[in-house]
């Protein structure tokens, strides 16, 4: 929260903005400079630091009862980036009289700690001298982890476009050069890896677009019934058709299942995604359990769950609590490791929980637990 922020003066004849709130009015207003998510120093019209709150101390290391009564540059000896003195440079009780705020700046605590730092000039009478300085800080390193994040995110999509692009384009190149020297089989089968590799570049921009919607709240989900029993049936039909033995799936469902309202195609995506993680990487028979069970969502009894187990070597422990993080990837088998990300983010769009843990044959366990969550029109 950024306490002090500053208007530009009204003009002459319009009406002044009130007056900016000091932490004494806070009090007024039943809030406790503690319970403020950002960091918050005041230092009175002697320099002194009056107000060092719950989150500056944890932002600082140092404890509130050695920063109140102390000089405020002793109290937080800020430098720029250069390495100088910042209240040195600014100088808010014998600088301008006119100003009014410092914007939000990247400076330095001592040990190198970078922090968000803004401070208001707070004046009793317009170009009066300085009655608080009030200063705010934010830790930056949840903004560093996301621009990590962003970062990330763009290098790996970019090298997993290059390959199937490099692709698209060396084999329609060739065709339109040398379009009468290749046979019909031949230009088939390049036809068929361009088509392929469009089929990988679609994939990868949809999944760029669930992730920026996951990520901004807006994943939208509309509820359909769903026959979830017969939604894993048909996947497991499509590996049978593509070649796999049939005998290397057994579905078992339990019943009665109580009536699911959920989004098929993304219910679709959450099995496609967990199936294939168990027949790619895993071992042996990959087993589908569907089961009542009691709904994560408060006021429902009942809901649905599925679970997904394999007989392979199964996710090591230390590993567990990262499975559902952007880019990991649970062998070098290829992927953007982004499947699990997305499949967390849908569950949890229709209210739902997954976990992760090992299975009974040893293999790895995913189970997701949906609510019945019948719209409210039919209830």
């Amino acid at each position: 929260m950024s306490v002090g922020t500053s208007s530009a003066p009204g003009t002459r004849g319009a009406p002044r903005p009130p007056a900016p709130r000091t932490p004494g009015d806070l009090a007024d207003l039943g809030i406790d400079p503690d319970q403020l998510p950002d960091g918050l120093v005041v230092a009175d019209e002697h320099g002194r630091v009056v107000c060092f709150n719950a989150a500056a101390a944890r932002i600082t290391a140092v404890a509130a009862a050695d920063a109140l009564g102390r000089p405020l540059e002793q109290a937080l000896p800020l430098e720029d980036l250069e390495g100088r003195r910042w209240w040195q440079l600014t100088d808010p009780y014998g600088g301008l009289a006119i100003r009014v705020r410092q914007p939000e700046r990247n400076l330095l605590l001592p040990g190198g700690r970078e922090v968000l730092v803004t401070a208001r000039y707070v004046r009793t009478e317009r170009l009066g001298p300085v009655h608080r300085v009030v200063v705010t800080l934010r830790d930056t390193e949840a903004r560093r982890r996301t621009e990590r994040s962003h970062a990330e995110l763009i290098a790996t999509v970019a090298h997993e476009l290059r390959s199937p692009l490099t692709s698209v384009k060396g084999f329609t190149a060739t065709l339109l050069a040398k379009w009468e020297r290749f046979t019909d089989d031949q230009k088939r089968l390049m036809l068929e890896t361009v088509d392929a590799d469009a089929d990988r570049v679609t994939r990868l921009i949809a999944e760029l677009l669930d992730i920026s919607r996951i990520d901004s709240g807006r994943l939208e989900v509309r509820r359909q019934p769903v026959d979830i029993g017969a939604a894993v049936g048909r996947h497991i039909q499509a590996y049978v058709a593509a070649g796999r033995a049939a005998d290397r799936f057994l579905l078992r469902v339990a019943q009665p299942l109580p009536d699911l309202w959920a989004d098929p195609d993304k219910i679709d995506q959450v099995l496609s995604n967990l199936l294939e993680n168990a027949v790619r990487h895993g071992e042996g028979t990959v087993t589908i359990d569907v089961t009542p069970t009691a709904s994560p969502r408060e006021g429902e009894d009942v809901g649905t769950s599925v679970t997904v187990s394999d007989e392979g070597a199964g996710i090591p422990e230390e590993s567990m609590n990262r499975v559902f993080t952007r880019f990991w990837r649970g062998s070098k088998r290829g992927g953007t490791g982004l499947g699990l990300y997305i499949v967390k983010g849908i569950v949890e769009a229709h209210g739902g929980t997954i976990t992760v843990g090992r299975a009974p044959g040893g293999g790895a366990e995913f189970r997701f637990t949906l609510p019945v969550a019948a719209p409210a029109y039919l209830t």
